[in-house]
């Protein structure tokens, strides 16, 4: 059973899987792709839940479907390309390194011209050490939740700074879903790193510099496996 949290999007934590994000550029979707994607969250919303699905399955269900719409948005005209700019694109790269083997298992990413996805299972002991120190607090956080902001506010200080910006970076909240098992598992990365080919920026996965695919293909790493600390 999952912890479920509401905001704008629905956000499921379950203890001991690996986690799929999503997160845009502020200002990455227009006005009008933003009511789209209102529209057909309120369209999903309004349909009865299936029979052979649990309010959990349902509400999972859902968020997919909306993912999907989102990612086809980003992936056609978005607003905002500051990751077109290498030195950009890497800040957030280093990002998903900076915690891999300490706070999670970094299993997959990759860095969009608008966006980025990545694949993370936090590790247990980590998890265990958060809980301790949040014993007192009133609103307790995630693994997910604390692992999600911290590389959202890094990066979003460290590629305003080399951009000359001010203000909000990233769309207020990310895109999560958590993978059931390891089938599961497999296709999300698949999914992540096949992202540049289905947008038409190369032909193979791994010829994507700022990509898992990339990265595993230099160094020999199985997919699947996780990415060593660099």
């Amino acid at each position: 059973m999952g912890l479920f949290r509401r905001r704008k999007l629905p956000h499921i934590d379950v203890e001991g899987k690996p986690y799929f994000i999503t997160a845009c550029l502020d200002g990455s979707i227009s006005a009008v792709g933003l009511e789209r994607i209102r529209n057909r969250r309120d369209e999903l919303d309004a349909r009865d839940k299936p029979a052979d699905l649990s309010e959990e399955e349902w509400e999972l269900t859902k968020h997919k479907l909306v993912f999907k719409f989102v990612d086809s948005l980003l992936d056609g005209e978005p607003e905002v390309r500051h990751f077109d700019n290498e030195n950009v694109a890497k800040v957030v790269v280093d990002g998903f390194f900076h915690f891999a083997g300490e706070r999670y298992q970094l299993l997959a990413f990759v860095v969009m011209p608008s966006h980025h996805h990545w694949l993370f299972l936090p590790d247990p002991e980590w998890c265990e050490q958060l809980a301790i120190r949040q014993q007192k607090s009133l609103r307790k956080r995630t693994p997910r939740e604390v692992i999600s902001h911290s590389i959202q506010s890094y990066t979003a200080t460290q590629c305003n700074r080399l951009l000359e910006l001010s203000g909000s970076f990233w769309q207020t909240e990310t895109f999560d879903h958590y993978a059931r098992d390891e089938a599961e598992a497999m296709k999300i990365i698949d999914y992540i790193e096949n992202n540049p080919v289905v947008s038409g920026l190369v032909e193979t996965p791994d010829a994507y510099r700022f990509s898992s695919a990339c990265y595993r293909k230099q160094h020999g790493i199985p997919r699947g496996y996780p990415l060593p600390v660099r």
